[in-house]
């Protein structure tokens, strides 16, 4: 039997979740309603308004199942309740790049992952090349616009 792989993710991030499973759990009545009204129009085989709407049906019905799917397997963590010397999902750590610039990344899930605000993900190629790392270490990570190198200046659980 295959092990239901957990989830990890910020309780800011498991809420967003909820809140777009819910507002999509009220559109279905609303599609339901589409459908009937559109089927009420005769020939099915060319009518767009159909098509459209039993398209975002099933649209809406994949990502309800895709949503349920992570909420079940979510595993809630709390960085305050963290330590340690070493890189883990949830730390903040302040880096310097090549330039000695410092720039700072808070390890998060997928769901709460955005780089603009220094949340990256845990499975983003820096998120995966930091996890495990200590004060002081090297890292070198290959992104899209190239090699990037890093020095990791301090681990935070905030």
């Amino acid at each position: 039997m295959a092990s239901v792989e957990k989830l990890p993710m910020l309780q800011e991030g498991y809420d967003k979740l909820t809140v777009e499973l819910k507002a999509l759990r009220e559109e279905r009545p609303k599609i339901v309603d589409a459908i009937e009204e559109a089927r009420a129009h005769g020939d099915l085989s060319e009518n767009a308004e159909y098509h459209a709407a039993k398209e975002r049906q099933g649209q809406v019905e994949a990502t309800i199942a895709d949503l349920e799917d992570k909420i079940s397997r979510a595993h809630i963590i709390d960085p305050t309740t963290l330590s340690g010397d070493r890189i883990v999902f949830g730390a903040t750590v302040t880096l310097l790049d090549d330039d000695d610039k410092q720039v700072r990344y808070q390890i998060v899930g997928q769901a709460e992952a955005d780089a603009k605000v220094g949340r990256i993900s845990y499975n983003s190629p820096l998120g995966r090349a930091l996890i495990g790392r200590k004060v002081e270490e090297e890292i070198e990570v290959t992104v899209p616009s190239g090699d990037k190198f890093y020095v990791v200046e301090k681990i935070e659980f905030i």
